[in-house]
């Protein structure tokens, strides 16, 4: 009987964690968005998006093992995630809408523009071009630190970030001093939850990667602003 219940916890740890991954868009969109901005290597956007799910995963089993030590009850562990959830929600709208505001400037500076030349010889001619390619004067230095600030600003709104599903499949087994199953369920959890988002970002990379809309290209860090204001919004209106 208890073998039957232990696998059916391991069962039911995967079966949240797979549909608790893909139900919220904010574990895999904004990190395609950003990929795209930065133009990341599909590594390091797979790296940039583990490192999150890991802090996803470790805070809140950090909270459900405070709990059992304390011996708090499943209700209220639940409601610190929705406090926590709400923290990392707002926080997440915040950066989105800072990361649209800056994508935007930074779009307006790149605007194509008219150049009028006269010659000596009197003609008059000109050309629009955009301070792009040959005549952008690239800051690669200020473009790493704003894409390592972005990956670890999405971190710190993963690891404040809930999986209250995750809470009740620890404590039934905590309650039971059954610790090698608590750490099983962790694990398995921890497994699926990651597979799934690296999965899920790989899919919809192969979609990313082919959309090229001309004339936009400027405009994709004020896009990845905005996929991962509207991720929050989701979040916040919806419970995403």
């Amino acid at each position: 009987m208890a073998t039957d219940t232990n696998i059916f916890l391991l069962l039911t740890a995967a079966a949240v964690a797979f549909v608790h991954t893909l139900a919220g868009p904010d574990h895999y969109l904004p990190f395609n968005a950003m990929a795209r901005a930065f133009q990341w290597s599909r590594g390091k956007m797979v790296a940039v998006t583990l490192l999150c799910g890991v802090g996803h995963v470790l805070g809140s089993v950090g909270l459900a093992l405070i709990g059992i030590a304390a011996g708090a009850a499943i209700g209220s562990l639940q409601a610190i995630q929705s406090v926590r959830g709400q923290i990392a929600a707002w926080a997440l709208l915040s950066f989105g809408l800072v990361y649209l505001a800056w994508g935007l400037r930074r779009a307006s500076r790149h605007r194509p523009h008219a150049h009028i030349h006269v010659h000596a010889d009197g003609v008059v001619h000109s050309h629009i071009h955009q301070h792009e390619g040959e005549h952008l004067h690239p800051h690669p230095s200020s473009d790493r630190a704003a894409a390592r600030a972005g990956a670890w600003m999405m971190f710190t709104v993963f690891l404040l970030g809930p999986c209250e599903p995750l809470i009740p499949l620890l404590i039934i087994p905590a309650a039971q001093d059954q610790w090698p199953q608590v750490l099983l369920v962790t694990a398995v959890f921890a497994v699926v939850t990651l597979a799934t988002m690296a999965a899920a970002v790989l899919l919809c990379d192969l979609g990313v990667r082919r959309i090229r809309p001309a004339g936009l290209e400027r405009y994709s860090h004020a896009l990845a602003g905005a996929m991962v204001t509207l991720c929050a919004v989701g979040i916040l209106a919806l419970g995403l």
